[in-house]
């Protein structure tokens, strides 16, 4: 096999971070938290991503899809994966998820929350990330 042909060990290198989100970080009725928090915790799962596959943190480029699935809320705790698809010579491919894992329950108490049996799929996203090209 050739270095050309062997498949990329970066490739299907996953990073996994979790985030409580905070009552300050509602932004609408009903406890809702607006979109581009979501889409700072992927800058941030990428950044980890990069450092790891790359020494780098590498610069967030593009995405090329976001599906906003389900609300966030204050008092939510996501977990928020990035997952490298793609590894060329100075741009990864990158795709995201970010999952509601546990949800507040404001109408059992004011800081009643429980553990959900089956996460909640609330963004995904496909993105692009590029690194300065390696030291000679």
């Amino acid at each position: 096999m050739t270095a050309e042909s062997r498949p990329d060990p970066r490739v299907g290198m996953v990073v996994t971070h979790r985030r409580y989100v905070p009552y300050s970080h509602a932004h609408y009725g009903g406890s809702l938290v607006d979109g581009a928090y979501v889409l700072g915790l992927f800058g941030d799962v990428a950044t980890e991503a990069s450092i790891r596959s790359d020494g780098d943190e590498g610069l967030f480029a593009s995405y090329s899809d976001v599906q906003f699935r389900a609300p966030v809320r204050a008092g939510d705790v996501l977990e928020v994966t990035a997952t490298i698809t793609r590894a060329g010579r100075r741009s990864r491919g990158m795709s995201f998820e970010a999952l509601v894992v546990c949800r507040a329950e404001p109408e059992r108490g004011p800081s009643a929350a429980r553990v959900l049996a089956e996460p909640i799929v609330a963004v995904t996203a496909e993105g692009t990330v590029v690194v300065p090209p390696p030291a000679t």
